[in-house]
Order: C-alpha cells, then structure tokens, then sequence
C-alpha cells in the first residue's frame, strides 16, 4: 500500500519561531552528547537558579483546594481584581475586574486577542525587531504582520512618520513591546504619546506588551501605554514569567482599557474564545495577587549590587573588549542586541555565526534575523547568566569571530 505524505497547513509556511529552532535542536543533540552547553537564547529565569518569590508559592499550595475544578472563562476574581488594582496603582483608573482576561502564559493572550479581531488580510504594525511569537500569532490568524523599524542608529526607537505612512485601510491595531524583546529599548512618554495619538486618529487597537515592565536599569523609567491611549481601545499584556521568575505558571493576562464604547463585539469575542478553551490554569492563578501586591523584589536583581544589573555590565564590558562587537546598551529587559561589525569580514552571517558558537564553543544565542530584521549581523542573548559565566562567552565568542575572519 502506498502510503501519502501528511500535508501541513500551507499557513504554517509564514511562521518562524528560531529561539526553539535548529539551533536549539542541536545544542540539545550536543548535551546529550555529554557536552555543557551555556543556553543564551530564551528568556528562562529559571534555567539560571532564578527562583519565583517563596510568598507566591506559599499562596498557589495554600489554595490547591479551591484549584481542581474549572474558573470563570475569564480567570479567578482574586487574580483579575489584581490586575485592576495594579492598573490603578498605574494611573490607569477605568478598568474593572470584567476587562481583565487571565490566560496560560501572555503566549495564550496574545492569540485570543488576534483571532478575535482579525480576519484574512488586516495588517496590524509590528516592530522589527519583534518577538516573533507575535508575528507568528498575526500570520496563524490570517493577518499580515507590517513592520514598522526600530533601527540601531536610532537606538532601537521607532518613527512615529514612518509609523503613519504605514496605515492602510487594512490595518487593524498596532503592537509596541515595551521595554523591549529584544534590544532591551524603553521608550520616551513624549515618543509613546505620539503613538497614541496616532493610533487614536485611526481607530487601531493598541496591543501593549509590558512583561519587561518593571525590569528596569539605572534612571530608565516605563510608562504604561493606557496611560496615554484613552480614545481608542488598549489592551496591555502583562504576566507572572519574568519579573517573577515564574514561566512554569503559564499565567498572563490582557488588561483592556481606553474606548470600549465601539468595541462589544470584540470583547465577546474574546470571552467566546476564552470559554472554548474552559479556563486558564487556575493554581497558577492564586500566586497573582500575591505577586503583585507584594514587594517587587526584581528592583533588588535590577539594582546595581543586583544580579541582572551585574550580568548587563558584563556584556557592556564584554562588547567594549571586542575588536569586533558594538551595543546600544539595553535600558529594560532581559537580553542585549549586539552588533557584529560586518564590515571586517568578507562575508557574516548572523546564523553561520551562532551555529559556529555553538559547535565550537558551546553557546547558544538567537540570530538577530530571528527577530524580523533585515539585516543579518545581530544576535540576542539573554543576560540571566552570572556576570562570570557572561565574561566566558564573550571571551568564547572572540575566539570564533577571529577564526571567521581569518577563514574569511
């Protein structure tokens, strides 16, 4: 019997997710091998001995009881009350537990919130670079990502022109990650309320991810999107996975805001979608409240006596050692964006590059052209690691970019 190859959805063809790609296929392919490889390409507290705050531990075991049965579509009232108390704390005072949305991760946030609204060919603006899960997101749910570019010589900061010349009829919301994944770039108030006013002007629906929020370096200050969108609809995602080191949770959240006086159906809509999935899962929930009323100890690790503060001094140093490296210095977040200077090398490419680092050196980072850009001499790596071990990868990387150059 012939048997007939199982064809994919031909939709899949426009999806890239590279942190957990071929790279990452073989540096598991190595460590079984026998080989300790240093993992840079995922924002993973937890692979690095980052362990979530021990009061939102105590609070999920101390509510497993009330955890085995489904929740409300929308999540636990203790966690969605939360949210509203932080928004509030935020200076954003129009939201209420009702448009609060808990989900598995922002991951599954993200998702709901697309496929509520789009249908096939609405364009919805998306930095470059981005986190490709909202690409990704865009195309699964029929719609065209439109990049809008937050270029180095401008320190990873968009243009609010260009960001205008970009609408069509077509286009349905725009997306800002803030402070950002993966430059680590935190925007101004006065270049986020141009962008509001824009986004207000065409009626598109602010998508703003801030689960960087609170990670924070030196005088960098974050300002929350609605706090400025108020004549059109915001929806900001928010979540436990890094400023609590908890991704295992799978908790995150939508927050909607600003104008919701047009936008019923879509919220329906998205209730719908959150029913069919049942619930988010709800033990994870429990350590919402708790989180975020508590003390925010990620201010300790982002400090200079801090641990992530420490780790990001390490690559600065590392970068102004290279003979071949540069960095706009990340303001926010948890990873840095460096730059390979292509002009000494016949010929670089930013995958040949992480694939030499990995095979040679056993380090693994994310390509910059993983992160929808069109050039191809960046990489991300995350700075969870200890500013010792961060030192040893730069030192690692040296060695590589000299061997490139030469057989170049």
């Amino acid at each position: 019997m012939n048997s007939k190859p199982v064809k994919t959805n031909t939709i899949l063809e426009g999806v890239r997710y590279e942190i957990r790609g071929a790279l990452a296929s073989r540096a598991h392919e190595l460590e079984r091998q026998g080989y300790e490889v240093i993992s840079l390409n995922i924002g993973n507290p937890g692979l690095f001995g980052y362990r979530t705050p021990e009061t939102m531990r105590l609070a999920m075991i101390e509510n497993l009881g009330q955890s085995e049965a489904y929740c409300h579509q929308k999540g636990i009232f203790p966690a969605r009350e939360a949210v509203v108390m932080q928004q509030q704390n935020h200076g954003v005072m129009d939201v209420t537990a009702d448009d609060v949305f808990m989900g598995n991760g922002v991951s599954e946030c993200i998702d709901l919130a697309l496929r509520a609204l789009l249908n096939s060919g609405d364009e919805v603006l998306v930095p470059s670079p981005d986190y490709p899960l909202w690409s990704a997101s865009i195309a699964l749910n029929h719609g065209l990502p439109v990049y809008y570019n937050c270029l180095p010589e401008n320190r990873f900061q968009p243009d609010p022109d260009e960001i205008l010349s970009l609408i069509t009829p077509r286009t349905r919301g725009i997306v800002l990650i803030n402070p950002n994944n993966p430059t680590g770039a935190v925007y101004s108030r006065e270049l986020l309320e141009q962008i509001a006013r824009i986004a207000e002007q065409h009626q598109l629906i602010v998508f703003s991810d801030e689960i960087y929020g609170d990670m924070l370096y030196e005088d960098a200050k974050h300002i929350p999107m609605a706090t400025l969108v108020h004549d059109t609809l915001c929806a900001t995602f928010n979540g436990l996975s890094k400023i609590y080191r908890a991704c295992g949770y799978r908790v995150g959240w939508i927050a909607f805001s600003g104008n919701r006086e047009n936008a019923g159906d879509y919220m329906h809509a998205i209730e719908l979608l959150a029913s069919l999935r049942l619930c988010a899962n709800v033990p994870g929930q429990w350590a919402v409240q708790t989180a975020l009323g508590g003390y925010q100890s990620v201010v300790d690790l982002t400090s200079p006596d801090g641990r992530l503060f420490q780790t990001r001094q390490a690559i600065i140093e590392g970068v102004g050692k290279s003979k071949y490296l540069s960095l706009i210095e990340p303001d926010g977040a948890m990873y840095a964006f460096p730059a390979v200077d292509s002009r000494l090398f016949e010929s670089f490419d930013d995958q040949r590059f992480a694939m030499e680092l990995l095979e040679k050196q056993h380090v693994l980072i994310a390509p910059g052209s993983s992160f929808n850009v069109p050039y191809r001499n960046h990489f991300r790596l995350t700075t969870l690691p200890t500013a010792r071990t961060m030192a040893d990868v730069f030192e690692r990387m040296e060695v590589v970019l000299d061997t490139m150059q030469k057989g170049d």
